[in-house]
């Protein structure tokens, strides 16, 4: 009875599930049909190889080999803004309908269409798709449409005519200067009131003329990115010559720009020049002078001192292992070891005698964070600096790779009036200017280094 009584429920679920998939099968050609019904393009965007926008007397053209970048080959020729071109095909590739107004077209005239007409040819497509745009519908700004091949006259959302209405402008290719900043070696600069030459050198940039120096790395790479961005906000002329360079001021321009790429023999240049509020640019490799905007001409006026690295040195306090005062024929040496879990600051590693962690990382984080008020290039003397012997400090680091580094700086004599001190990197011809309010924390003797008494040791001396 049992097993009878299965059988019969097994064979009502099986019905069930057959009415089930039935509806469901015949659900979703219900929406394929629809989806077709109200899809006016459907096309795979990486297909097309080539689209055309015909509006009034203007034809735009755009072209691609499989793989390959978009060109705009009509009206001119010129690279293309992928962005843009991509978004103009995929609109076009994807398009579905508002609304159905005629089934069958009488008078497409009447809505004026054509007033533009897209065309898209597709790989292994020898005809290309045609669609016609007429005017807009006052009522919500839709397009009405025909698909040359369709009988039936549509509405398109509005969004499509902001596309179809781009310039020519708008589709090219806007960074006609592109190179990339880190494959540079060299750079040299002519601007109006100033000129320099920096090299590439590790860590970082260093300045060659009109002096020797370390070169702020942040201020020189900021410099390259600005110039590989640059961004065209109009194309003044096509071909430069002898005219168009005189016409935009760059036959005689107020700032050139040379720079040695790693992977050329030759230097890639560029010119530039401001007349009132507008600025102009071309280069060695392309045959086009643009406009641009930007602060790109203030950052080439900046001064020689302003591109130098203002930092007396270069380590991190957390990174130190090792840090050695000398002055007067004393030395001062506290080392960190690690205790346990945590990082302890040893005057004497054979006795285990700690130093006061607090005041060591203090004059690390001091030393660090010196900046350069002023340089001193070519120093005489050093003695007349108060530098031999000076105040010798010695910051031995490790790095995360453990590699190690060691910081020789020289204290030399206070300034009292202006309030600043002379120091000397040892890798460095120059010296450097700084601020003074950091001697206050070099130890004069080794017992500065001590730590404090414990508070509740002299409460119970007091009390007594």
């Amino acid at each position: 009875m049992r097993f009878k009584t299965t059988l019969l429920l097994l064979a009502v679920f099986i019905g069930l599930l057959a009415v089930v998939l039935l509806f469901d099968s015949r659900s979703k050609k219900k929406e394929a049909a629809e989806e077709k019904t109200n899809t006016l393009i459907s096309l795979a965007s990486g297909d097309v190889r080539k689209a055309s926008l015909v509006r009034g007397t203007e034809t735009l053209t755009f072209e691609r080999d499989e793989g390959g970048p978009w060109r705009l080959t009509s009206p001119i020729q010129a690279a293309a803004d992928e962005v843009e071109v991509n978004g103009l095909v995929d609109a076009l590739t994807s398009l579905r309908i508002e609304r159905v107004v005629e089934k069958e077209a009488k008078d497409p005239a009447a809505y004026e269409i054509p007033q533009k007409t897209v065309s898209l040819w597709t790989k292994g497509q020898d005809a290309p798709l045609h669609l016609l745009v007429g005017m807009e519908n006052p009522l919500d700004k839709s397009l009405f449409a025909k698909r040359e091949d369709d009988p039936r006259i549509v509405l398109l959302s509005s969004t499509l005519k902001t596309t179809l209405d781009k310039s020519v402008f708008d589709f090219r290719q806007k960074d006609v200067f592109k190179f990339t900043a880190a494959d540079v070696k060299g750079i040299r600069v002519r601007a109006k009131d100033v000129a320099w030459q920096a090299v590439r050198e590790e860590p970082g940039w260093s300045l060659k003329a009109p002096v020797a120096a370390l070169a702020a790395k942040d201020r020189i790479d900021s410099l390259l990115d600005s110039l590989s961005g640059l961004r065209a906000k109009e194309f003044v002329a096509e071909e430069k010559g002898p005219e168009s360079l005189k016409a935009f001021g760059l036959d005689k321009p107020d700032y050139e720009i040379a720079l040695s790429l790693a992977a050329l023999d030759q230097e890639l240049v560029f010119a530039l020049h401001k007349k009132g509020e507008a600025q102009y640019v071309t280069s060695s490799p392309t045959t086009k002078i643009v406009a641009f905007e930007g602060t790109l001409l203030a950052d080439l006026d900046r001064k020689v001192d302003e591109l130098r690295e203002k930092k007396v040195s270069d380590f991190y306090a957390w990174d130190a292992k090792r840090v050695s005062l000398k002055r007067d024929g004393l030395e001062i040496v506290a080392v960190k070891e690690k205790v346990g879990e945590e990082d302890k600051w040893l005057l004497d590693p054979a006795s285990r005698e700690e130093a006061d962690k607090a005041k060591v990382e203090d004059l690390l984080r001091k030393i660090e964070g010196l900046e350069a008020a002023a340089f001193v290039d070519k120093p005489g003397p050093l003695a007349d600096y108060g530098l031999e012997p000076g105040i010798e400090v010695r910051v031995l680091t490790k790095d995360y790779q453990d590699k190690e580094k060691e910081t020789v700086l020289v204290i030399g004599k206070e300034d009292a009036e202006k309030k600043q001190v002379v120091v000397k990197n040892a890798l460095f011809d120059y010296l450097f200017r700084v601020d003074s309010g950091f001697l206050q924390v070099l130890p004069k003797e080794r017992k500065d280094w001590k730590p404090e008494p414990p508070k509740a040791a002299e409460e119970k001396t007091d009390k007594k």
